[in-house]
């Protein structure tokens, strides 16, 4: 930890990706939004259900007019503007009014507030239509006093959206919350951009979802990191900094249950084998520990791939699964009813489905790598019942039986139903074979029928070849052999030399296949 309690590398520099390095993000935010989903897009709450005469008396009332009057009366005619044109649009609530407008379908949704005017007043300035003045000002006090909510993408990349959100969340909603927040970024040595950056990813936050920094979960700020990392692809130098995710944690706004998975985004390049299995929730901190331990033993000999799939295979379909199904599981002795009924688990998938009449219906279906987890658990027990006559200090705690035998690692089977299926597959398009043969040779021939008569013809007439009536191309520089054709009725060009060399190409791969017999394996 480095001052005000922020954790090292959550700085500007700390978000930016190592190149050439697999970013893992992505799926350590997939696997803590399954586990912490965030807050749904409520429909209606009291501030947007308010009368046009409750809303424009408590916003033209402290805290949110402005202290100078001239910014202040922009402000207010801005917000008059927007009011009237929301309650135009059809809706009981201005929320709904706000969606049905279609402002955020919108280029510039400044543009409809301006045509709204010009159709209700009758005046028409000449030229093209201009974006309604102070409109943006009146939209952001709608905003701030959570009158209605937009949608994070648009907040984050409409051009048109309001500015400043961050300064006016802190002015009306939490003065002392983010007060506190820009308290923690000084005292860790945070720069200007990523302060900013981050203050104004918390805001967008509270302004599509409402309330105040205290109430902000895990899931909304996860799912804000997508929303960021997908919109703005170079806008913003570090769209997947998790800055503010780290100052709401460091302030306490998740509280206790606050996922120790969530260093994973935090983490500079490769993540730790520690934050590889933090990943999966594992309640058993002895086991967890073991997990990391023999991740990293296995750290030297294994690329960074293989060394996430591991922890996927050992941290999630074997021991979360098992926590999963035995609350309170504490010993990697497993009984020979848990480690069979784990072993049909994961030999297994369950897939639900939507019937014709929209009832789920679920499925279970063989698993295709099931034979994989087995073998990786397998080897875990194995390698820590080696490693402990060497180390027997470190690993001997943990030697226990293995609950997967050899005959249930074994490939044998996989590798019998993998022959039959192809087989199978074989016997399924061998009576289309001579189709493919036939259609296959018939391109070839007329693709090269088409070459010659072209390369005959001269440049502008017409020829007929391969079935197609086409014109030799008229070309203004050298084309170095190839020889081009148009289309007649479209007028499209086509190279000839390229269609004749991918037609006999086609055609000698099916041949090779089909008289040395790879196409019945493949």
């Amino acid at each position: 930890m480095t001052r005000a309690g922020l954790p090292a590398g959550t700085g500007t520099a700390a978000a930016r990706p190592v190149a050439g390095t697999p970013q893992p993000e992505a799926d350590a935010a997939a696997e803590l939004l399954a586990r912490f989903p965030p807050r749904p897009a409520a429909s209606s709450w009291p501030a947007t259900l308010a009368t046009r005469q409750e809303v424009l008396a408590r916003l033209l009332a402290p805290p949110f007019p402005l202290d100078n009057p001239l910014s202040q009366q922009g402000r207010r005619l801005g917000l008059v503007s927007v009011v009237s044109w929301l309650q135009d649009q059809p809706g009981g609530s201005w929320q709904d009014r706000w969606l049905a407008s279609g402002a955020e379908d919108a280029a510039d949704w400044r543009i409809l507030v301006a045509g709204w005017k010009t159709r209700r007043t009758g005046i028409s300035l000449p030229g093209t239509v201009r974006p309604a003045p102070h409109a943006g000002a009146g939209l952001l006090v709608l905003i701030g006093a959570d009158v209605i909510r937009p949608g994070m993408g648009w907040l984050v990349n409409c051009p048109a959206a309001p500015r400043n959100l961050a300064a006016e969340m802190a002015r009306v909603r939490d003065p002392s919350a983010f007060a506190e927040l820009t308290a923690l970024c000084q005292s860790g040595s945070v720069g200007a951009f990523a302060r900013l950056a981050s203050l104004d990813k918390i805001a967008v936050i509270m302004a599509a979802r409402g309330g105040t920094p205290a109430g902000v979960t895990v899931g909304d700020c996860i799912e804000l990191l997508d929303v960021v990392a997908a919109v703005r692809t170079g806008a913003d130098r570090h769209p997947r900094s998790p800055l503010s995710c780290q100052l709401l944690r460091s302030r306490g706004a998740f509280g206790p249950d606050a996922p120790a998975a969530m260093r994973v985004l935090a983490s500079r390049g490769r993540p730790a084998c520690e934050q590889l299995i933090d990943r999966y929730g594992i309640a058993c901190q002895p086991v967890r520990d073991v997990l990391a331990d023999y991740l990293r033993e296995r750290q030297a000999s294994a690329g960074f791939s293989s060394l996430q799939r591991l922890a996927c295979l050992l941290g999630k379909l074997f021991w979360a699964d098992l926590e999963a199904c035995h609350p309170g599981i504490s010993s990697l002795k497993l009984s020979r009813d848990t480690a069979a009924a784990w072993k049909q688990r994961v030999m297994t998938r369950t897939r639900t489905t939507l019937t014709s009449d929209g009832q789920r219906a679920q499925t279970v279906t063989a698993r295709l790598d099931g034979r994989s987890v087995l073998t990786a658990v397998r080897a875990f027990y194995l390698d820590i019942a080696g490693w402990a006559g060497e180390d027997p200090a470190r690993w001997g705690p943990h030697a226990v039986r293995c609950p997967v035998s050899a005959s249930d690692a074994s490939r044998k089977k996989d590798r019998s139903r993998r022959k039959s299926r192809m087989d199978q597959r074989t016997r399924e398009r061998l009576p289309v074979l001579p189709v493919l043969i036939a259609w296959a040779g018939a391109g070839r021939s007329a693709s090269a029928e088409r070459v010659q008569a072209a390369r005959n013809a001269p440049a502008g007439s017409l020829f007929t070849a391969g079935g197609q009536t086409l014109r030799r191309a008229v070309m203004k520089t050298e084309t170095t052999g190839r020889i081009w054709a148009e289309d007649p009725a479209t007028g499209k060009r086509r190279d000839l030399t390229f269609e004749e060399h991918r037609g006999f190409w086609c055609w000698a791969m099916i041949e090779v296949l089909r008289h040395t017999g790879s196409g019945s394996r493949s």
